[in-house]
């Protein structure tokens, strides 16, 4: 029988693993690594306490949907682009409007976020937001031709940083952010 691990040992531990690791590790997954049965608020204690420790460097210990992972810090972000200059995908309006619709009214159809956008949603923005692992179907609505229910995934949050999809910005906060400051000025304008 294998002694009990104490806290600064596990936190060792879990600084290595979650160091090598290439993504986001779950609790349960967390706990699989050692022989010992750790519970799981010892566990988040031994995480928070790790957290703490790196608390002002470069990289940090973050909670994301995914589970617990280490990342730079934003500060840090331009000195790597400077090392590794990768230009990160670009994605159209209609893309994003669709994936904005599917992320706060969801669950949604394709016809759902057709009547919200105005438009005819392509299919290749629905094929994208799925390869890209943002969406993904949860179901088929109860009506004839029994349409797909498109949903967000712990991927697109934890992509953005968040845990929950409470934590994504208000609607009206990301609405203001999309309109060009020009046509805000003519709203405003108009409004007067």
């Amino acid at each position: 029988m294998n002694p009990p691990l104490d806290l600064t040992e596990v936190k060792r531990v879990l600084e290595a693993v979650l160091l090598s690791s290439g993504g986001a590790l779950t609790l349960t997954e967390l706990k699989r690594v050692f022989e010992v049965e750790l519970g799981n608020e010892f566990l988040r204690r031994a995480l928070e306490e790790l957290k703490a420790d790196w608390r002002g460097r470069a990289v940090e210990l973050v909670l994301v949907a995914d589970g617990w992972r280490f990342q730079t810090r934003s500060e840090a972000q331009p000195y790597l682009d400077r090392l590794n200059p990768e230009k990160p995908p670009r994605y159209s309006r209609a893309v994003l409007e669709t994936l904005a619709v599917i992320a706060y009214r969801q669950p949604v159809t394709r016809g759902d976020v057709e009547n919200i956008r105005g438009v005819v949603v392509n299919s290749q923005i629905v094929k994208t937001l799925e390869e890209r692992g943002w969406i993904e179907v949860v179901g088929h609505k109860d009506v004839p031709g029994r349409p797909a229910l498109f949903a967000t995934t712990r991927q697109f949050l934890s992509d953005l940083n968040c845990r929950a999809l409470s934590e994504l910005p208000p609607l009206p906060e990301m609405a203001r952010d999309l309109i060009p400051s020009e046509a805000m000025e003519v709203q405003r304008a108009a409004g007067e």
